[in-house]
């Protein structure tokens, strides 16, 4: 993001500095010992226009969107810190701030070294929701498995510290919360899978298909599991681990090994 853009006129400073400025207040908030949120309300911010400059190419002379596996996974956090910033006002997250902020960081330092490619023209008009579907229930899932690892981490305080109270975190609402964005994430990954099928004319089963039924397949599990046999604790944070690690190789993955591993072009 950074590094192909700084070149690129008035569009790559504007990108430049945004993605500079949001790094290092993430990285502000990531080191401060109590809550920052304007800090990090102002650094989601200016994350968000450093991902419209970068994605939609400005700058470049090139029509169409850019686009690969490291904008994905710095889209994925910016919608989980999103969704953070909204719910830390209902609900106490003490510490997921740190560990959001510190993944910011690091998708953004990905991104300007991985840009990824252009996409001069959609195989359809229905492509660009099919895409935004897809970011959609990454963020989702992703928000998911946060609340998996508070509560796993809530639950395993309980029991060596009996009396830590978990830690200020209403459990019984922070599992429901989980189980409500799964439920969310694979409502959004099947319509995106659908409309991938119905109107891609380039829909293979492909590696990257084949991962992504895969996770929808085990994450659609899940909420079975859960609601026939009332399934929680350490077999459905197990569960959902797996699902949202297929969808992560389903896309993202597929992309570095494309883009880094074999440095061939977009498909």
């Amino acid at each position: 993001m950074i590094l192909s853009f700084a070149s690129a006129g008035p569009a790559g400073q504007v990108l430049l500095a945004a993605s500079a400025l949001s790094a290092l207040l993430y990285a502000w908030v990531a080191g401060a010992h109590q809550a920052r949120p304007r800090a990090l309300i102002l650094a989601w911010s200016l994350h968000l226009l450093a991902l419209v400059v970068d994605i939609a190419g400005l700058g470049t002379g090139l029509p169409g969107a850019r686009f690969g596996f490291a904008p994905a996974l710095s889209m994925t956090i910016w919608l989980v810190l999103g969704v953070y910033l909204v719910e830390s006002r209902f609900l106490p997250l003490p510490s997921a701030q740190r560990v959001l902020s510190l993944a910011a960081v690091a998708v953004l330092l990905l991104a300007a070294a991985f840009p990824g490619e252009s996409r001069p023209q959609a195989a359809s008009p229905w492509a660009p929701l099919h895409w935004v579907l897809g970011l959609a229930s990454y963020g989702l899932f992703g928000v998911a498995v946060l609340h998996a690892a508070m509560l796993s981490r809530a639950e395993r305080q309980m029991r060596t510290q009996p009396g830590s109270g978990s830690i200020g975190l209403p459990l019984l609402r922070l599992e429901r919360l989980t189980f409500q964005f799964v439920g969310a994430g694979v409502l959004v990954l099947s319509a995106a899978l659908l409309m991938g099928w119905l109107f891609s004319p380039q829909w293979r089963w492909d590696h990257k298909t084949l991962f992504a039924v895969l996770g929808w397949l085990v994450l659609t599990g899940l909420l079975t599991g859960r609601q026939v046999f009332g399934w929680r604790g350490r077999r459905a944070t197990r569960w959902l681990y797996l699902g949202a690690a297929l969808l992560l190789l389903s896309y993202a993955g597929s992309r570095f090994v494309l883009e880094v591993v074999l440095q061939r072009g977009m498909s």
